[in-house]
């Protein structure tokens, strides 16, 4: 449902939000909270956030799915960030507390260099056939993920560029009750961005694998709909994320008609995440690989290998799931 091949600079909140001098729990170093109001936002009521789809805000790092060297690929996120030089001169900008879509930039100069074939993520408005940073002085981008690359060995672990296919966790789909890991043709996946979770990503909010063991997976963005969300007031997603079971997620990302993403964060209600037991890991869970096995091979240490070793398996929830090799 998301707007495929984008990455959204920063997804607008529900809610207008206010500043508060609180550290925040969220960012480190960040001497400050965003905390919503109890007032809709402007941009959600122009998108109509009452007839939008909510889903599931997980907790991952956002990937996506293109061509490279003719054949279907992961890329992982990468922004392209300012120079020591430039950045000192855009945070006296914003310390003057002038708009920061009023500073000049010079993406030539101002900003460090990226892999020649790192590309800007789509919607990043241009000018003078260059992409314009965001209001964090970032331009949002992707890289492709190389096999042997191990910046990026925690996706290399989801993908099979043999074979063409990816690891990916969703739920069922003549069960929403149940969860089902399988292995899904990259080609199938195409033009799309998804989240990265597991054991060394974001602190493994969900339990995922162990240190010796590690196991990750991909989720395509939308993937876990909210069926019993109520009206979008404050003080009802607030009673939502601390009495109902459903609300033990990070946050809610509403998918508008018109494109539009909308989200509101547990952070936003004053609300701490992680917490201990959440909701993705109250669902059981089915290994479904489809593969024909005939004649295919894994490396004996690969995802691939141990889940095709547990293939039409299914367990309580995703925690008791443990790798072995």
């Amino acid at each position: 449902m998301r707007r495929l091949g984008s990455v959204q600079r920063k997804l607008p909140c529900a809610f207008v939000t206010q500043v508060t001098e609180e550290p925040s729990a969220k960012r480190e170093h960040q001497p400050y909270k965003v905390l919503a109001t109890e007032i809709i936002s402007h941009k959600a009521l122009d998108a109509d956030i009452y007839s939008a789809i909510p889903t599931e805000k997980v907790d991952g790092t956002c990937c996506y799915v293109t061509t490279y060297k003719g054949q279907p690929y992961l890329w992982a996120r990468l922004d392209r960030k300012p120079n020591k030089v430039a950045e000192k001169r855009f945070k006296n900008f914003l310390h003057s507390k002038q708009n920061p879509k009023d500073f000049f930039w010079n993406v030539e100069e101002d900003f460090k260099p990226v892999p020649e074939c790192w590309i800007p993520a789509k919607e990043i408005e241009q000018l003078n056939g260059n992409p314009v940073p965001d209001e964090n002085g970032h331009i949002p981008g992707w890289v492709p993920v190389e096999k042997n690359n191990k910046q990026y060995c925690w996706h290399s672990s989801v993908v099979n560029y043999e074979l063409e296919i990816a690891l990916v966790l969703k739920l069922h789909a003549d069960d929403p009750g149940l969860l089902e890991i399988s292995a899904v043709p990259l080609t199938d996946l195409l033009e799309q961005t998804l989240e990265l979770i597991g054991t060394n990503i974001n602190g493994n909010p969900y339990g995922l694998g162990s240190k010796k063991h590690p196991l990750h997976l991909l989720t395509p963005h939308g993937a876990f709909q909210i069926r019993s969300l109520p009206t979008v007031r404050h003080s009802e997603l607030l009673s939502w994320f601390e009495g109902c079971r459903e609300g033990k997620i990070e946050g809610i990302v509403w998918h508008c008609n018109d494109g539009c993403l909308i989200k509101v964060h547990r952070h936003h209600l004053g609300l701490r995440w992680p917490i201990p037991d959440p909701y993705m890991n109250s669902k059981p869970v089915l290994v479904n690989m489809n593969l024909n096995k005939c004649g295919i091979t894994f490396d004996t240490r690969c995802l691939f290998n141990h889940f095709s070793k547990i293939d039409n398996q299914k367990f309580s929830r995703l925690k008791d799931i443990i790798i072995e090799v």
